[in-house]
């Protein structure tokens, strides 16, 4: 989610290298114009401080949610990105105003999210803010989100609830303990909480989560589930399900990118080479599927309508005439696969062609969007949930966010700069 640059280093030896290796089409820069022009008539047209950008409405309008969703701190740190690469001072006040908007979200316990919403928001902007009674105050809104995350830690579990009791596709499972994938990307701000507070109660929680989950959701070939159930009394995993992939024993694909990214993050903060072990097997999966399209932007699961995969979903009444791609999943894991790459040596160098073959196909014209066009949203063809017949095809807030990321690190690394150290 968040590059902590005043705290991590890449290895500048190896990026100089690779940096020759690359194109010289200076996407980055071009991307970064059009993120300006659209992020312009984005807040044109998003006025309403309390509705955070998130999709567009069937007929084309601009759908927004509240503080309480997941999804509310992608807009202010896409914001901050742009603001991090223009160094404009309009984009840090826009980035202002639409994070401290979510100040109530400190206080969000209803689902494991408050992670998102309130580091990529604040997050950043202790990264990017200079003024001292601002960063007091977002350090205090900072601790209050982690404090709100530990509300759903479970000490004899050893994890952090994604979500309240709910019913599996099947219908047949009650989930009373689920944890999703998505979760490791939540953890993050319980790291950096710790690090400010010099309480290693956070990240000692988002440690025993990490490992929990590299324990039961991943499977030999390197492929995650989504969803896994707990039992409350044992502890124990009794139920490898999904909610948003095609079906319990497929590959969803934005699952396999926060698997990547989750514990790439993991790794930096504690340096235990289990966490890096796993962010590589994930990142295996991912690069050499064989059903991944040339472009290497993956359909929204890599299992999609193949043999030995049998939705639980009317998946005939959601489908479209093809199987979707999902750009989402692409930016996640690009962004992932680059931070990933400074940590293997010469061997990073297939993870950080990837990243970078990754962004290219996003920078095209299939998924970048033109000027003016898709509602103000810079990426197009991204999935939010298929079999809930929700975001099919869409743009996405949280796409934005990890591409506009991905293209910093990859920016710093081609000019052989440090990725993590301002």
């Amino acid at each position: 989610m968040v590059s902590q640059f005043i705290k991590l280093y890449g290895t500048l030896f190896l990026f100089t290298a690779l940096a020759s290796c690359n194109t010289s089409q200076n996407f980055v820069a071009d991307d970064f114009k059009t993120a300006q022009e659209q992020y312009t008539v984005l807040l044109n047209s998003s006025t309403d401080l309390s509705s955070f950008p998130r999709t567009l409405t069937e007929n084309g309008t601009v759908k927004g949610t509240d503080v309480w969703d997941w999804t509310g701190g992608f807009f202010p740190g896409a914001l901050w990105y742009i603001y991090e690469y223009t160094n404009k001072p309009q984009w840090k006040d826009a980035a202002t105003k639409w994070t401290e908007a979510l100040e109530q979200g400190q206080f969000l316990t209803q689902h494991h999210d408050v992670g998102f919403v309130m580091y990529c928001s604040y997050g950043n902007a202790m990264r990017l803010e200079k003024n001292a009674e601002k960063l007091a105050a977002y350090k205090k809104i900072l601790v209050q989100s982690a404090e709100s995350a530990l509300t759903r830690y479970n000490t004899k579990i050893g994890l952090i609830k994604s979500w309240n009791p709910k019913m599996s596709w099947d219908k047949k499972t009650l989930w009373q303990f689920p944890v999703i994938i998505d979760n490791m990307l939540n953890l993050e701000m319980l790291c950096y909480v710790s690090d400010i507070t010099g309480n290693p109660k956070y990240r000692n929680a988002a440690i025993s989560h990490s490992l929990k989950t590299a324990q039961n959701h991943f499977r030999p070939d390197g492929s995650t589930y989504h969803v896994v159930n707990y039992d409350t009394i044992t502890g124990n995993a009794i139920n490898r399900q999904t909610n948003q992939g095609y079906a319990d024993n497929s590959t969803w694909s934005r699952g396999q990118g926060w698997a990547i990214y989750g514990f790439t993050v993991m790794y930096r903060e504690t340096k235990d080479k289990r966490f890096l072990e796993t962010a590589k097997k994930a990142a295996d999966y991912f690069i050499n599927n064989p059903s991944l399209p040339k472009d290497k932007i993956p359909y929204w699961d890599f299992n999609a309508e193949q043999k030995g995969y049998t939705p639980d979903f009317d998946y005939a009444a959601n489908k479209k005439d093809y199987i979707p791609r999902d750009a989402s999943a692409a930016a996640v894991t690009a962004s992932g696969l680059l931070e990933l790459s400074t940590y293997l040596g010469a061997d990073g160098k297939k993870y950080y062609d990837f990243a970078v073959a990754q962004l290219q196909s996003l920078s095209g014209d299939e998924y970048l969007a033109k000027n003016g066009s898709n509602g103000g949203f810079l990426l197009k063809h991204s999935v939010g949930s298929l079999p809930h017949k929700s975001e099919i095809d869409v743009p996405l807030i949280y796409a934005d966010y990890y591409f506009l990321e991905a293209l910093l690190r990859y920016d710093r690394l081609k000019n052989g700069k440090k990725l993590f150290d301002k």
